[in-house]
């Protein structure tokens, strides 16, 4: 019963529709520690409509104001902590979504997602997507997983490939495990389906 985080190179790479897809292919639940934003269209919400088993664990914290969880948590008056983030007990595979990349902030004194993966002991699926300098994030963020010595499940490429930037990730990282999930025009439980069973082909 292996769970997985979910971290993307950047803001606006498809995390959650990709985190949508993984529950679809693995039949898996869903949590998202952090929300912050318009609290009435929750990412958890969005996963909920286009998964057919999906259960969604509530967030452990909430914020108003759709901006780095650092600075939104001290607008609501919180102070995160690793207190905050402590893993629920989970009763099947969970499908663990971050927020942004990996040295988002959690608060002001230094506490990033990357710290609370290293935690978890988790492997970790990094989403990237085609855009220029998305090589250079691409390989950052692998970077940082392997010097922390956080185990990476795969590379996850939403929507276009590109032949040359994938040549490069093939070339840093040899036994990269990656796999690529196709543009979808319009999000629904069969479409999702559709994405989560191609993934699932590309495991064999």
């Amino acid at each position: 019963m292996k769970s997985f985080v979910v971290t993307g190179i950047g803001t606006e790479v498809g995390k959650t529709v990709v985190s949508a897809v993984l529950c679809e292919a693995l039949k898996a639940d869903y949590w998202k520690p952090v929300q912050a934003g318009d609290l009435n269209a929750l990412d958890s919400d969005f996963v909920k409509s286009v998964t057919s088993e999906t259960t969604i664990l509530p967030s452990n914290v909430l914020l108003n104001e759709a901006m780095s969880p650092h600075e939104a948590a001290r607008l609501d008056g919180i102070e995160l902590t690793e207190e905050y983030f402590d893993l629920p007990a989970f009763t099947k595979q969970t499908i663990i979504e971050g927020a942004g990349g990996l040295m988002v902030p959690l608060n002001d004194v230094g506490l990033c997602y990357i710290d609370l993966f290293q935690l978890w002991e988790l492997p970790v699926y990094v989403v990237t997507k085609h855009y220029l300098g998305s090589i250079n994030h691409t390989l950052l963020t692998l970077n940082a997983l392997m010097i922390r010595e956080i185990p990476i499940a795969g590379l996850i490429i939403n929507g276009q490939r590109n032949e040359a930037s994938e040549r490069i990730y093939r070339s840093h990282f040899s036994d990269l495990n990656m796999t690529y999930i196709p543009e979808i025009a319009e999000f629904s439980v069969e479409t999702i389906r559709e994405a989560a069973n191609l993934w699932i082909e590309q495991q064999v």
